[in-house]
Order: structure tokens, then sequence, then C-alpha cells
């Protein structure tokens, strides 16, 4: 089987591909199916995986609840003319008039373990 490039190939488009398809396969992320781990996944693991949780609380029949900070909110700035700065930022921006900034929440996993220290319940939360 033969392929030959057109003229995409001839003038860097297979470059431009290359760095695509390395962009995709950095982008793939290891994806949990927490659901699959209710019953089976242990308090002591999820530290062991995801490191000492954010905050965690035992309730008063033994049970875990614990956050895992996933993704941290930002503060975006918006100028009048529409430009985008994010703090903090080490870039310049442009634009004038007023600036209003615009939070995004943190997005957290919480993860509730049972008296057994078995995992019970999971769930996405924004703060």
């Amino acid at each position: 089987m033969t392929f030959t490039l057109g003229r995409l190939g001839q003038s860097g488009g297979g470059l431009v591909f290359a760095g695509w398809l390395l962009l995709l396969t950095g982008c793939a992320t290891h994806r949990i199916d927490w659901p699959a781990r209710v019953g089976h996944y242990t308090y002591d693991q999820a530290i062991i995986e995801l490191g000492p949780p954010e905050k965690s609380a035992t309730l008063t029949d033994g049970s875990v609840v614990a956050d895992w900070l996933t993704q941290r909110g930002q503060t975006i700035l918006v100028s009048g003319a529409g430009a985008y700065l994010p703090y903090p930022s080490a870039g310049v921006g442009m634009g004038g008039g007023n600036l209003t900034a615009i939070n995004t929440p943190d997005y957290l996993l919480r993860l509730r373990f049972d008296p057994a220290h078995q995992l019970a319940t999971w769930k996405k939360v924004q703060r």
C-alpha cells in the first residue's frame, strides 16, 4: 500500500497535523468510574490515589465525608472593550473602560465513606 502527500503535506501541513495529534493525545485523561468503585474503594485508597483531601469531616455515625479539589476557580477581568485578562496574569491585555471581575467556582469531588471506610456515595460539587 502506498501513500502520497498532497499539497497539504508538502507545505508543512504534516507538521500541523502532528501538532494537533500530539495536543489531542496529551489532553486524554484517565476517567475514573466512580459508580463502579462504590462499596469497593476505601478512604485509605482515596488518600493514596488522590492525596489528602482539602476538607473532611467525620459524622456521628462514623462515616467520613471528604472533598478533593479538582479545578481551582479563576477570576477573569473583562474590560468595556471586551478584552479578557485572566488573573493573576503575566500577560498584557488591551482595552479600555471599566473592568468587571467574573469569578468562576472551584470544582470538587465529594466522596462519602461509610463507617467501615468503604465508598458509599460520590458527587461533583461547585463552591
